[in-house]
């Protein structure tokens, strides 16, 4: 099994855990004012959260692996990448669940365009940065899990405030 086959196996493991909290949150009795709720001012909601990292998936997907490749939902762009704030208007679970679903067959797909052969390359779009192919499959595999623990911690204390 080559390096990329094994960290797809990872990111699908994550992903079956982000996809379960989300099932969670749809169980709720509201779930958009969960996926709203912050714990405190100007801190990231659990919707943030979670379209964050699909949104970095399409980025990662187009402008940093194939930015040849026509770009998907980038009105969100601004909304959800790195540095962004989080906002007010929360996207409904069926939203943030379909962004995140076809982020990621973009993402397989560009993933599909590499071999290992192609571990070490630095894309040019991550030049500055020098990271490697194989620095990004690492991120990407420890962005979800860390966007998605953050949401998770978050979705506690939303939980423990409706008791």
């Amino acid at each position: 099994m080559s390096t990329i086959d094994i960290l797809i196996k990872s990111f699908q493991f994550n992903r079956a855990r982000t996809l379960g909290m989300l099932d969670d949150v749809e169980k709720l009795p509201d779930p958009r004012g969960a996926l709203a709720f912050r714990l405190g001012p100007g801190r990231a909601h659990p919707a943030w959260q979670l379209m964050h990292i699909a949104i970095t998936e399409e980025i990662f997907a187009t402008e940093r692996l194939a930015p040849e490749k026509p770009a998907k939902w980038t009105e969100l762009w601004p909304r959800f990448r790195n540095g962004s704030k989080a906002d007010d208007d929360i996207p409904t679970p069926a939203t943030i669940r379909q962004i995140l679903n076809e982020s990621r067959e973009r993402l397989l797909a560009t993933l599909s365009t590499y071999t290992d052969a192609r571990l070490g390359e630095i894309p040019p779009p991550l030049a500055q940065r020098k990271l490697t192919f194989h620095d990004v499959l690492h991120i990407i595999s420890w962005h979800e899990a860390h966007h998605d623990g953050q949401a998770h911690a978050t979705l506690n204390s939303y939980r423990a405030s409706q008791a």
